[in-house]
């Protein structure tokens, strides 16, 4: 019987423990999303109030009335709408009490004028707009700026090239309109074929910088997870149904997908209304444009896309590039593309090294759009 009434004690005080962890896990991870209990911030921001109330009794001069903003700004940032309204009303009986004690505000500096309460309202109506922004959102302030970077580097590594063989030169530049940090054109690739294969996709997503951002990473994610997990043939239709199934109103895309031999340098181009890559001959000394057919990404189902083949032999150069890089509202795409090679001419000495940026630079610096090049050279 006592060993029963033992067991009985221990197994109520496992449960306890398991509720007591339950909690603190669930209270933790809510409070890092944003929608647990900020009592502490609360607490600390009431505190405040009182604090320049006092202030501004004993030492006017020093303790304006219009302090009361810093605990609202404060607030805005760190609490939740309920929570902040309760520091609002703190914050308006503070402002009663410093003008019942300082007296009417035309008797004298240092009052509660009728300015000071509209400059209160002001901050805290917008910040409780912040806060009701985070709340819907469900991040923090405090892990905004970090999921911000978290995303831009991921973008970032999945569009890192591979290493390629002794023998080849890869470079990839991206630069988002407006100097952002979020870029609609994005670069996926990966060696397949045991290594032997380079298969290298440029996207230009419809938008720009952060309105097409969010589009990026998410495509760039399934394109990724696409790309060596079908035939290279299957890629561009596969990448087509995935958009339509997104349903977006801006929904469409162009994409381009290189599939390179590294040990022959034999490839194929396939396009899906994507802008010509621009292959350099050693041996000649022009440039060739090489353009596959096939319509838009995401505009209808059952698109073909056809392939344009090429070799690329000791001393070539491949140019894949977006929009951004040729086309402006002053000049044609044809005549964005001869500036294009012109500039890259000048990089034929030095094999191409740091050509990339450079040619964004010459070509395009000031354009408002994204602009990437993704440019591939087999060494003589």
């Amino acid at each position: 019987m006592a060993r029963g009434a033992a067991d009985s004690l221990t197994a109520r005080l496992r449960k306890s423990a398991h509720r007591a962890r339950t909690g603190l896990r669930k209270s933790g991870v809510d409070y890092f999303r944003g929608d647990g209990s900020d009592w502490i911030a609360l607490a600390g921001l009431l505190l405040t109030v009182p604090a320049i109330t006092c202030g501004t009794i004993a030492l006017p001069v020093w303790f304006s009335p219009a302090a009361l903003v810093l605990p609202i700004v404060a607030g805005g940032l760190l609490l939740r709408p309920a929570s902040l309204l309760g520091l609002y009303a703190a914050a308006a009986g503070a402002l009663i009490v410093e003008s019942l004690v300082l007296g009417p505000y035309m008797e004298g500096p240092a009052r509660v004028t009728p300015g000071t309460v509209l400059v209160v309202a002001a901050c805290g109506f917008f910040g409780l707009l912040i806060a009701q922004f985070r709340a819907r959102v469900g991040v923090p302030w405090r892990r905004g700026g970090t999921m911000l970077f978290d995303l831009r580097e991921r973008i970032r590594v999945q569009s890192a090239l591979p290493r390629l063989p002794k023998g080849w030169h890869r470079e990839m530049a991206l630069r988002p309109a407006g100097g952002q940090s979020f870029s609609g054109d994005f670069v996926v690739a990966a060696r397949t074929n045991g290594g032997r294969t380079l298969e290298a996709v440029l996207t230009d997503v419809s938008g720009k910088g952060m309105d097409a951002g969010s589009r990026a990473l998410l495509l760039s994610g399934a394109f990724g997870g696409l790309l060596g997990s079908l035939p290279p043939h299957a890629f561009l239709p596969a990448a087509n149904g995935y958009l339509l199934r997104q349903d977006w109103d801006e929904g469409f895309a162009t994409s381009v997908h290189l599939v390179l031999d590294l040990e022959s340098g034999d490839y194929e181009l396939l396009s899906a209304g994507h802008l010509p890559a621009l292959q350099l001959h050693a041996g000649s000394g022009r440039w060739e444009e090489k353009s596959a057919e096939g319509p838009l990404l995401g505009v209808y189902d059952g698109a073909q896309f056809d392939p344009v083949k090429g070799t690329l032999r000791p001393g070539d150069v491949l140019m894949l590039f977006t929009d951004g890089l040729v086309e402006a509202s002053d000049r044609e795409i044809a005549e964005g593309m001869d500036r294009l090679t012109g500039e890259a001419d000048r990089y034929v000495a030095t094999g191409f090294e740091g050509a990339a940026w450079h040619l964004i630079e010459a070509v395009a610096k000031d354009v408002n759009d994204d602009r990437a090049l993704l440019l591939l050279r087999r060494e003589s």
